[in-house]
C-alpha cells in the first residue's frame, strides 16, 4: 500500500451549532474529560508551536497541566528553545489530537507567565525525580553524552535533598486564547469545524469554517 492510499472515513460523530455550549472551555472540558475517561494514551499531550527571532516556526509536544477560563497552562525551562521563542514573541498555537475520537482542538493566543505561586504549587506536587530533573537539564543545550545527566542528577540530589526549591529558570506558561477551534471528523472529508472567538465582556462568538 502506498502512502497516498492511507485514509480513513471519519464517522464517529458530529459537531453542530445547536449542540455547542456558550463557552469553549465547557466544550473543551467535555471532550478532554471523555479522552481521560476512555483512557486514551496521554490525553493531555498537545503540540506547541512557537516562532523564533528569525521568523522560523518550531513545534514540539508538551503536556497540559491546567486549564480554566483564563487559558491553558504548561510548564518548562524558561531557557529552553520554546522559552527563548516565547520571550521574543509571546504568542503560540496549541493542538490536541485525539484520533480515537476523530477530534482535534486548535488554540491560538498570547502567552504569559503563570504566577510564581502557581508554578511553586505545581513544582512541589511533582515526584522528587521530576523536581531534581528540572535542576539537572539545561534544556535544549548541547551535551556530550548521557552520563553528564546522571552525574548532575546524583550531585544535585545530594546537594538539594528531598525538598528542592523550584529553580528560577523553570515554571509555567499560560496560553490566553483568542481563538479555539473544535474539529470533528465527518464522512467524505466534510468535517465539522466550529471556532470560538472572544467578544467584549467575556462572551464568545461561534463561527463555522469550511472543512
Amino acid at each position: 500500500m502506498s502512502i497516498a492510499d492511507i485514509r480513513l472515513n471519519y464517522q464517529q460523530g458530529a459537531l453542530l451549532e445547536a449542540d455547542a455550549p456558550a463557552s469553549p472551555i465547557t466544550l473543551f472540558g467535555a471532550w478532554f474529560g471523555r479522552a481521560v475517561s476512555d483512557k486514551l494514551l496521554d490525553p493531555n499531550a498537545m503540540s506547541l508551536a512557537t516562532v523564533d527571532e528569525r521568523g522560523r516556526p518550531a513545534v514540539r509536544t508538551v503536556l497540559l497541566k491546567g486549564y480554566d477560563e483564563r487559558g491553558f497552562v504548561f510548564y518548562t525551562n524558561y531557557h529552553s528553545r520554546k522559552g527563548r521563542d516565547l520571550a521574543h514573541l509571546p504568542y503560540a498555537s496549541l493542538l490536541f489530537f485525539w484520533p480515537a475520537h476523530e477530534r482535534q482542538v486548535r488554540i491560538e493566543g498570547r502567552v504569559e507567565l503563570a504566577a510564581p505561586e502557581e508554578s511553586d504549587a505545581y513544582f512541589h506536587s511533582r515526584p522528587l525525580s521530576s523536581r531534581i530533573g528540572a535542576w539537572v537539564s539545561e534544556q535544549s543545550s548541547e551535551i556530550p553524552n548521557r552520563d553528564l545527566l546522571r552525574e548532575r542528577e546524583a550531585r544535585l540530589l545530594a546537594e538539594l535533598g528531598e525538598h528542592p526549591p523550584r529553580p528560577e529558570h523553570w515554571g509555567g506558561y499560560r496560553v490566553v486564547p483568542d481563538s479555539i477551534e473544535f474539529w470533528q471528523g465527518r464522512p467524505s472529508r466534510l468535517h465539522d469545524r466550529l471556532v470560538y472567538r472572544p467578544e467584549p465582556e467575556g462572551a464568545w462568538r461561534i463561527v463555522r469554517l469550511a472543512p
